[in-house]
């Protein structure tokens, strides 16, 4: 297949979580034999944190402006087997509205972020998409499952809903060795973010106030420079993607915590899941509806709903949390990488080419 995809950014990590996704599923895609061109605005804030301007696996394109790409876009979407627009992609409504009056190609979109794009349609501030755009596209591939997907088809009119979650690319992520910098008993990796600054609070400040003998990392951008953070906290700013391989590795166990947004639709796995547990590093996270459809809760990995419940993972054996992370990585490899993912969008873009065949039939003769 040939597919063009319209995305927030592939070519930098820094303060998002969508290109290590993208990169992982693009690559397979390019191994299976198919052939992808991504347009990504050139922005300041990425261009600054760039970890590369060219890509081995597909068509990568700069663009300072919408208006000085649109022609060469449409006519690279025009000459594909399907057109994928992404949340968050500067000029996103713009995009989707030439996009739209495209014959030929599947239209898709592909929402990395679907309970915050929900949020937001119902406030009506989405700048990257219209509520009336939705149902327009021929396939809505979501990051979240479960009443999302009822949600999107039945609300917002969408004609076929479906899940494409996160996922890691196994040969980036996995053990290696153990650099000295990144060394600690507990970590965490994830941007700033407000809604989440309590279960930070609660999951990781108060068990380094409250073990002041352990090492505690946080990696991740955007954080208030005034944050004080106990003494036994190490901060990086930023980690990039050939280095996340590193620090799990060096972590005896790795927090995850999720967006207010995600947890209150569920089936909502961060990619830091997978890429935590490809490196064979135990994880205990916060609970949401769904995790357990992607992880047996409790011997794949732990839960956490107290200071007090990271407190006492923090001093389990470490026999008893490497048997876990064991369990995970297993699961991890067989259900959670980009080239399974990557299968999962082949099928849904053959099943939304069929369902869109059958419509177009159906109303000629009638």
């Amino acid at each position: 297949m040939k597919i063009t995809i319209f995305g927030l950014t592939i070519s930098s990590s820094w303060g998002n979580g969508h290109a290590t996704p993208y990169r992982a599923i693009l690559k397979a895609l390019h191994r299976q034999g198919h052939d992808v061109t991504f347009y990504e605005k050139d922005v300041p804030y990425y261009a600054k944190h760039r970890d590369f301007s060219e890509c081995e696996y597909c068509n990568l394109s700069l663009y300072s402006n919408w208006d000085s790409v649109r022609a060469e876009a449409l006519e690279c979407s025009r000459d594909s087997d399907a057109v994928i627009c992404a949340s968050f992609c500067p000029d996103g409504a713009c995009v989707v509205d030439d996009v739209l009056e495209i014959v030929g190609p599947v239209k898709v979109f592909y929402d990395l972020d679907t309970p915050v794009t929900l949020a937001s349609l119902e406030r009506g501030d989405t700048p990257y998409l219209r509520a009336g755009q939705i149902r327009e596209f021929d396939l809505y591939l979501s990051f979240t499952g479960g009443g999302t997907l009822d949600e999107l088809v039945s609300r917002w009119g969408a004609r076929l809903a479906l899940p494409l979650y996160g996922c890691v690319d196994v040969e980036t992520h996995t053990r290696v060795e153990v650099p000295a910098e990144f060394c600690c008993d507990f970590s965490y990796m994830g941007t700033y973010a407000a809604d989440r600054q309590q279960k930070l609070e609660t999951f990781f400040l108060e068990p380094a106030r409250r073990l002041p003998a352990k090492k505690f990392v946080l990696a991740g951008s955007l954080y208030p420079w005034q944050w004080q953070w106990p003494a036994n906290v190490q901060h990086f700013q930023h980690v990039s993607p050939s280095d996340h391989a590193a620090l799990y590795s060096s972590s005896r166990l790795t927090l995850n915590i999720t967006r207010n947004d995600m947890a209150r639709w569920g089936y909502c796995p961060s990619g830091r899941f997978f890429e935590a547990a490809a490196c064979g590093t135990p994880i205990i996270s916060d609970w949401f509806e769904g995790l357990d459809r992607f992880f047996d809760c409790g011997r794949e990995l732990l839960i956490a709903r107290t200071a007090e419940e990271v407190i006492s993972a923090v001093s389990l054996p470490d026999s008893e949390l490497a048997t876990t992370a064991a369990r995970a990585r297993e699961r991890t490899l067989s259900e959670h990488t980009g080239a399974r993912r990557a299968q999962e969008l082949i099928s849904a873009l053959e099943q939304a080419s069929t369902q869109t065949s059958i419509q177009h039939a159906r109303s000629e003769v009638a």
